[in-house]
């Protein structure tokens, strides 16, 4: 196989394809240099991609039908049969929007931390802004808590108050589009709690008060004994 070379789209080294949702890609992948048939293969990451006879020698052509979020960042390679080391790669990188919306109702006691949560994938990565009742939310700090990743975004909110109950928005921006996610906010009165500490006390004095009574009759239960 010396001075055999494949090609993808007319691209002889490994590249980047930029693409967006929906339309189909075509890859064809084709032998250089070579003075015999030669059989090619596909690989679509670790996997083999089934091709049909006809489609193996010298030249062979695969299609992305449609192109869809899972197919970003996924590398297709041609590879000749005989020697695996002969090869070319080509990474898809699929552009879209964030796909974010509808609303969601949390009641939460007061005292209580809650956590608002937004997950969104895009490409490019998209920023992120919260509102409070369609107002740029002020961040106190050691009250509220931002987290955030390529597809999740988080605002924690610490030990909440009646001040906090309102409309949490989570707005994600990028330049392909918007997406916007409701959270609304319920802070309900703060449960009475148990008293264990009155309740362990009272039992502590019923069982002294049964030992004294036992002790200041104990006469009487030596006797009957």
């Amino acid at each position: 196989s010396a001075g055999l070379e494949l090609s993808i789209n007319d691209h002889a080294a490994d590249f980047t394809l930029s693409t967006e949702l929906g339309p189909p890609i075509s890859l064809s992948c084709l032998v250089h240099n070579s003075s015999q048939a030669e059989e090619l293969l596909w690989y679509r990451g670790d996997g083999q991609v089934g091709l049909k006879d006809g489609n193996k020698v010298n030249i062979s052509n695969i299609c992305i039908s449609p192109v869809n979020e899972s197919d970003n960042g996924v590398t297709f390679t041609c590879k000749l049969a005989r020697d695996k080391s002969v090869q070319v790669s080509v990474i898809l990188d699929v552009k879209f929007p964030p796909r974010l919306s509808g609303e969601e109702t949390l009641y939460v006691e007061e005292e209580k931390d809650v956590t608002l949560t937004c997950n969104s994938k895009s490409n490019p990565q998209a920023q992120t802004t919260w509102y409070k009742d369609n107002q740029s939310l002020t961040l106190q700090q050691n009250h509220h808590e931002l987290y955030q990743t390529s597809e999740v975004f988080r605002l924690s909110i610490r030990k909440v108050q009646k001040s906090d109950n309102g409309t949490y928005t989570c707005v994600v921006q990028s330049r392909l589009g918007n997406g916007t996610r409701d959270f609304h906010l319920i802070v309900e009165d703060k449960k009475p709690v148990f008293p264990k500490e009155a309740v362990i006390a009272a039992v502590v004095v019923v069982t002294i008060t049964i030992l004294f009574g036992i002790v200041a009759r104990r006469d009487k239960f030596f006797k009957v004994w």
